[in-house]
Protein backbone atom coordinates (compact mmCIF):
# COMPACT_ATOMS: atom_id res chain seq x y z
CA UNK A 1 0.00 0.00 0.00
CA UNK A 2 1.71 3.02 -1.07
CA UNK A 3 -0.49 5.59 0.64
CA UNK A 4 0.99 7.58 3.87
CA UNK A 5 -0.50 6.84 7.20
CA UNK A 6 -0.83 9.04 10.07
CA UNK A 7 1.49 8.37 13.62
CA UNK A 8 -0.67 7.25 16.57
CA UNK A 9 0.41 6.48 19.78
CA UNK A 10 -0.66 3.00 19.12
CA UNK A 11 0.91 0.26 17.67
CA UNK A 12 0.87 0.45 13.57
CA UNK A 13 2.79 -2.62 11.97
CA UNK A 14 3.69 -2.96 8.45
CA UNK A 15 2.83 -6.63 6.55
CA UNK A 16 1.43 -8.13 9.95
CA UNK A 17 0.78 -11.54 9.45
CA UNK A 18 -3.10 -12.38 10.58
CA UNK A 19 -3.05 -16.43 11.25
CA UNK A 20 -2.38 -16.06 14.48
CA UNK A 21 -4.76 -13.57 15.45
CA UNK A 22 -7.83 -15.94 14.22
CA UNK A 23 -9.41 -19.06 15.54
CA UNK A 24 -8.65 -20.89 12.22
CA UNK A 25 -5.28 -19.81 12.52
CA UNK A 26 -5.11 -19.40 8.54
CA UNK A 27 -4.59 -16.13 6.85
CA UNK A 28 -2.01 -13.97 5.12
CA UNK A 29 -1.05 -10.57 6.04
CA UNK A 30 -2.28 -6.76 6.47
CA UNK A 31 -0.91 -4.28 4.88
CA UNK A 32 -1.10 -2.46 8.48
CA UNK A 33 -2.59 -3.40 11.59
CA UNK A 34 -3.24 -0.83 13.95
CA UNK A 35 -3.78 -1.17 17.48
CA UNK A 36 -5.08 2.05 19.16
CA UNK A 37 -3.79 3.48 22.51
CA UNK A 38 -7.42 4.63 22.93
CA UNK A 39 -10.56 5.81 21.66
CA UNK A 40 -9.43 9.43 20.83
CA UNK A 41 -6.19 7.88 19.32
CA UNK A 42 -8.38 5.26 17.04
CA UNK A 43 -10.50 9.13 16.65
CA UNK A 44 -7.24 11.05 15.68
CA UNK A 45 -5.90 7.99 13.36
CA UNK A 46 -9.32 7.21 11.19
CA UNK A 47 -9.51 11.38 10.77
CA UNK A 48 -6.10 12.07 9.38
CA UNK A 49 -6.23 8.74 7.10
CA UNK A 50 -6.87 9.07 3.65
CA UNK A 51 -10.59 8.31 3.03
CA UNK A 52 -9.49 6.06 -0.08
CA UNK A 53 -7.26 3.10 2.81
CA UNK A 54 -10.14 0.88 4.06
CA UNK A 55 -10.23 -0.41 7.13
CA UNK A 56 -11.19 -3.59 8.86
CA UNK A 57 -11.89 -3.67 12.36
CA UNK A 58 -11.56 -7.34 13.75
CA UNK A 59 -11.99 -8.46 17.52
CA UNK A 60 -10.15 -11.51 18.71
CA UNK A 61 -11.02 -13.66 15.10
CA UNK A 62 -13.28 -16.11 16.61
CA UNK A 63 -15.95 -15.81 13.78
CA UNK A 64 -13.47 -15.02 11.09
CA UNK A 65 -11.76 -16.38 7.86
CA UNK A 66 -8.90 -14.35 6.59
CA UNK A 67 -7.86 -15.33 3.05
CA UNK A 68 -4.72 -16.74 2.36
CA UNK A 69 -3.36 -13.52 0.33
CA UNK A 70 -4.31 -10.93 3.27
CA UNK A 71 -6.07 -8.12 3.44
CA UNK A 72 -5.71 -4.86 1.80
CA UNK A 73 -5.66 -1.53 3.80
CA UNK A 74 -5.73 -1.04 7.72
CA UNK A 75 -6.79 -4.05 9.97
CA UNK A 76 -7.80 -2.49 13.60
CA UNK A 77 -7.77 -4.10 16.45
CA UNK A 78 -8.63 -3.32 19.81
CA UNK A 79 -7.10 -4.23 22.94
CA UNK A 80 -6.14 -3.45 26.57
CA UNK A 81 -7.72 0.28 26.25
CA UNK A 82 -11.46 -1.36 24.97
CA UNK A 83 -11.33 -4.27 27.47
CA UNK A 84 -13.08 -2.43 30.21
CA UNK A 85 -16.46 -3.71 32.52
CA UNK A 86 -18.48 -1.42 34.41
CA UNK A 87 -21.59 -2.31 36.30
CA UNK A 88 -23.62 0.49 37.48
CA UNK A 89 -26.98 -0.06 38.49
CA UNK A 90 -28.76 -2.20 36.38
CA UNK A 91 -26.66 -1.81 33.13
CA UNK A 92 -23.34 -2.99 32.47
CA UNK A 93 -20.93 -0.85 30.38
CA UNK A 94 -18.38 -3.13 28.41
CA UNK A 95 -15.29 -2.29 25.97
CA UNK A 96 -15.60 -4.04 22.43
CA UNK A 97 -12.47 -6.10 23.74
CA UNK A 98 -13.81 -7.36 26.54
CA UNK A 99 -14.33 -11.03 26.04
CA UNK A 100 -17.72 -11.81 25.77
CA UNK A 101 -17.43 -15.06 28.75
CA UNK A 102 -15.68 -12.42 31.06
CA UNK A 103 -18.22 -10.01 30.88
CA UNK A 104 -21.36 -12.41 31.36
CA UNK A 105 -18.59 -13.61 34.81
CA UNK A 106 -18.06 -9.90 35.82
CA UNK A 107 -21.88 -9.51 35.56
CA UNK A 108 -23.22 -12.60 37.69
CA UNK A 109 -20.63 -11.78 40.18
CA UNK A 110 -22.34 -8.21 40.76
CA UNK A 111 -25.95 -10.17 40.60
CA UNK A 112 -26.95 -9.17 37.37
CA UNK A 113 -27.77 -11.39 34.43
CA UNK A 114 -26.02 -11.27 31.22
CA UNK A 115 -25.39 -15.33 31.41
CA UNK A 116 -26.13 -15.67 27.71
CA UNK A 117 -23.05 -14.59 26.89
CA UNK A 118 -21.07 -16.91 28.69
CA UNK A 119 -21.32 -19.61 26.31
CA UNK A 120 -20.33 -17.36 22.81
CA UNK A 121 -17.27 -17.12 21.73
CA UNK A 122 -15.46 -13.49 21.00
CA UNK A 123 -15.65 -9.98 21.96
CA UNK A 124 -18.57 -7.49 22.65
CA UNK A 125 -17.78 -5.53 19.47
CA UNK A 126 -18.20 -8.95 17.42
CA UNK A 127 -21.42 -9.54 19.04
CA UNK A 128 -22.60 -6.26 18.66
CA UNK A 129 -22.30 -6.63 15.07
CA UNK A 130 -23.38 -9.85 14.70
CA UNK A 131 -26.26 -9.63 17.08
CA UNK A 132 -25.32 -12.95 18.66
CA UNK A 133 -27.16 -14.97 20.50
CA UNK A 134 -27.73 -18.29 21.98
CA UNK A 135 -30.42 -20.34 23.99
CA UNK A 136 -33.27 -18.42 22.76
CA UNK A 137 -31.65 -14.58 24.23
CA UNK A 138 -30.01 -12.20 21.66
CA UNK A 139 -28.07 -8.59 22.07
CA UNK A 140 -30.85 -6.80 20.73
CA UNK A 141 -32.95 -7.95 23.81
CA UNK A 142 -30.37 -6.55 26.21
CA UNK A 143 -28.37 -3.65 24.52
CA UNK A 144 -29.41 -0.32 25.14
CA UNK A 145 -26.66 1.51 23.44
CA UNK A 146 -23.70 1.72 21.61
CA UNK A 147 -20.50 3.82 21.27
CA UNK A 148 -18.66 3.92 17.99
CA UNK A 149 -15.65 5.92 15.89
CA UNK A 150 -17.28 6.70 13.05
CA UNK A 151 -14.73 6.03 9.36
CA UNK A 152 -14.06 9.83 9.33
CA UNK A 153 -13.07 9.95 12.95
CA UNK A 154 -16.22 11.10 14.48
CA UNK A 155 -17.47 9.34 17.84
CA UNK A 156 -21.11 8.79 17.76
CA UNK A 157 -23.39 7.07 20.85
CA UNK A 158 -26.25 5.02 18.90
CA UNK A 159 -29.70 4.16 20.89
CA UNK A 160 -30.04 0.16 20.03
CA UNK A 161 -32.89 1.04 17.74
CA UNK A 162 -30.79 2.55 15.10
CA UNK A 163 -28.97 -0.92 14.97
CA UNK A 164 -32.16 -2.51 13.11
CA UNK A 165 -30.76 -5.73 15.08
CA UNK A 166 -32.10 -8.85 13.07
CA UNK A 167 -30.42 -12.37 13.25
CA UNK A 168 -26.77 -12.13 13.01
CA UNK A 169 -27.04 -8.65 11.86
CA UNK A 170 -26.40 -5.25 12.43
CA UNK A 171 -27.10 -1.93 10.74
CA UNK A 172 -23.49 -0.34 11.08
CA UNK A 173 -21.64 1.02 8.06
CA UNK A 174 -18.73 -0.10 6.82
CA UNK A 175 -15.63 0.95 8.59
CA UNK A 176 -16.82 1.91 11.77
CA UNK A 177 -15.85 0.43 15.02
CA UNK A 178 -17.56 -0.36 18.28
CA UNK A 179 -15.64 1.08 21.49
CA UNK A 180 -18.06 -0.25 23.90
CA UNK A 181 -21.59 -1.32 24.47
CA UNK A 182 -24.38 -0.78 27.14
CA UNK A 183 -26.75 -3.50 28.27
CA UNK A 184 -29.46 -3.31 30.67
CA UNK A 185 -29.24 -6.86 33.02
CA UNK A 186 -32.07 -8.08 35.40
CA UNK A 187 -30.89 -9.09 38.73
CA UNK A 188 -30.15 -12.43 40.07
CA UNK A 189 -28.02 -14.25 42.58
CA UNK A 190 -24.84 -14.77 41.76
CA UNK A 191 -24.63 -18.17 42.65
CA UNK A 192 -27.57 -19.20 40.67
CA UNK A 193 -26.24 -17.01 37.49
CA UNK A 194 -23.03 -19.36 38.04
CA UNK A 195 -25.01 -22.32 38.05
CA UNK A 196 -26.32 -21.19 34.99
CA UNK A 197 -23.43 -20.60 33.19
CA UNK A 198 -22.07 -24.13 34.18
CA UNK A 199 -25.13 -25.86 32.71
CA UNK A 200 -25.00 -23.75 29.65
CA UNK A 201 -21.02 -24.56 29.25
CA UNK A 202 -21.71 -28.57 29.76
CA UNK A 203 -24.47 -28.76 27.15
CA UNK A 204 -22.24 -26.31 24.84
CA UNK A 205 -19.41 -29.08 25.40
CA UNK A 206 -21.64 -32.04 24.95
CA UNK A 207 -22.97 -31.30 21.66
CA UNK A 208 -19.90 -28.89 20.26
CA UNK A 209 -16.34 -29.47 18.84
CA UNK A 210 -14.83 -27.00 21.63
CA UNK A 211 -11.88 -28.50 21.30
CA UNK A 212 -11.23 -28.48 17.94
CA UNK A 213 -9.61 -25.48 15.95
CA UNK A 214 -13.09 -23.98 14.45
CA UNK A 215 -14.84 -20.54 14.02
CA UNK A 216 -18.03 -21.33 15.69
CA UNK A 217 -21.36 -22.35 13.89
CA UNK A 218 -20.28 -22.04 9.85
CA UNK A 219 -23.89 -21.25 8.78
CA UNK A 220 -26.65 -18.97 9.66
CA UNK A 221 -29.85 -21.44 10.74
CA UNK A 222 -32.45 -20.89 7.65
CA UNK A 223 -35.01 -21.15 10.06
CA UNK A 224 -34.00 -17.46 11.34
CA UNK A 225 -33.29 -18.01 14.75
CA UNK A 226 -30.37 -19.45 17.18
CA UNK A 227 -31.29 -22.98 19.42
CA UNK A 228 -33.32 -22.22 22.33
CA UNK A 229 -32.14 -25.06 23.66
CA UNK A 230 -34.96 -26.59 25.17
CA UNK A 231 -36.23 -29.79 24.49
CA UNK A 232 -39.28 -28.60 21.91
CA UNK A 233 -36.88 -26.94 19.77
CA UNK A 234 -36.90 -28.10 15.92
CA UNK A 235 -34.36 -28.76 14.03
CA UNK A 236 -35.84 -29.01 10.60
CA UNK A 237 -34.57 -25.52 9.39
CA UNK A 238 -31.18 -26.11 11.39
CA UNK A 239 -27.90 -25.86 9.60
CA UNK A 240 -26.47 -28.79 11.08
CA UNK A 241 -29.50 -30.97 10.48
CA UNK A 242 -29.71 -29.82 6.49
CA UNK A 243 -25.34 -30.83 6.08
CA UNK A 244 -26.05 -33.89 8.03
CA UNK A 245 -29.18 -34.80 5.68
CA UNK A 246 -26.57 -34.25 2.99
CA UNK A 247 -23.79 -36.89 4.01
CA UNK A 248 -21.67 -34.21 5.19
CA UNK A 249 -20.80 -34.51 8.45
CA UNK A 250 -17.21 -35.17 8.79
CA UNK A 251 -16.57 -34.51 5.35
CA UNK A 252 -12.74 -33.14 4.54
CA UNK A 253 -11.16 -31.22 1.47
CA UNK A 254 -7.75 -31.08 2.17
CA UNK A 255 -6.85 -30.05 6.08
CA UNK A 256 -10.05 -29.00 6.73
CA UNK A 257 -13.28 -30.64 7.79
CA UNK A 258 -16.46 -30.74 8.69
CA UNK A 259 -17.09 -31.44 12.42
CA UNK A 260 -18.01 -35.39 13.16
CA UNK A 261 -19.67 -33.66 15.96
CA UNK A 262 -21.94 -30.71 15.17
CA UNK A 263 -21.50 -30.78 11.45
CA UNK A 264 -22.30 -26.89 11.18
CA UNK A 265 -18.59 -26.61 12.58
CA UNK A 266 -16.13 -26.00 10.15
CA UNK A 267 -12.69 -27.51 11.68
CA UNK A 268 -9.29 -26.88 10.91
CA UNK A 269 -8.49 -30.08 10.95
CA UNK A 270 -4.69 -30.56 9.79
CA UNK A 271 -2.70 -27.62 8.56
CA UNK A 272 -5.89 -26.35 6.50
CA UNK A 273 -5.13 -23.45 4.13
CA UNK A 274 -7.77 -20.59 3.79
CA UNK A 275 -8.78 -21.59 0.57
CA UNK A 276 -9.13 -25.24 2.00
CA UNK A 277 -11.83 -23.98 4.48
CA UNK A 278 -13.84 -21.24 2.18
CA UNK A 279 -13.85 -24.33 -0.63
CA UNK A 280 -14.92 -26.26 1.86
CA UNK A 281 -17.51 -24.34 2.43
CA UNK A 282 -19.11 -24.29 -0.63
CA UNK A 283 -19.05 -27.62 -1.46
CA UNK A 284 -21.26 -27.74 1.95
CA UNK A 285 -23.30 -24.96 0.28
CA UNK A 286 -23.89 -26.84 -3.27
CA UNK A 287 -24.81 -30.01 -1.71
CA UNK A 288 -27.36 -28.36 0.61
CA UNK A 289 -29.07 -26.59 -2.24
CA UNK A 290 -28.97 -29.76 -4.09
CA UNK A 291 -30.05 -31.93 -1.35
CA UNK A 292 -32.53 -29.71 0.14
CA UNK A 293 -33.28 -26.78 -1.60
CA UNK A 294 -32.28 -24.35 0.82
CA UNK A 295 -29.80 -21.58 0.62
CA UNK A 296 -27.09 -21.58 3.49
CA UNK A 297 -25.71 -18.21 4.22
CA UNK A 298 -22.54 -18.05 5.17
CA UNK A 299 -21.91 -16.89 9.27
CA UNK A 300 -18.42 -17.21 9.02
CA UNK A 301 -17.47 -13.64 7.68
CA UNK A 302 -14.79 -14.23 5.47
CA UNK A 303 -12.13 -11.01 4.07
CA UNK A 304 -9.26 -10.74 2.18
CA UNK A 305 -7.51 -11.45 -1.07
CA UNK A 306 -7.72 -15.35 -2.41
Amino acid sequence: MSHTLPTPRGALTPNRPLADLTWLRVGGPADWLFQPADEADLADFLAALDPAVPVFPIGVGSNLIVRDGGIRGVVIRLGRGFNTIEIPGGTVIAGAAALDAHVARKAAEAGRDLTFLRTIPGSIGGAVRMNAGCYGSYVADHLVSVRAVARDGSIHDLPADALNLAYRHADLPEGWVVTRATFRAASGEPAELAAKMDDQLARRDASQPTRDRSAGSTFRNPAGFSSTGRADDSHELKAWSLIDAAGLRGHRLGGAQMSEKHPNFLLNAEGATAAELESLGELVRDRVRESSGHELQWEVIRVGEP
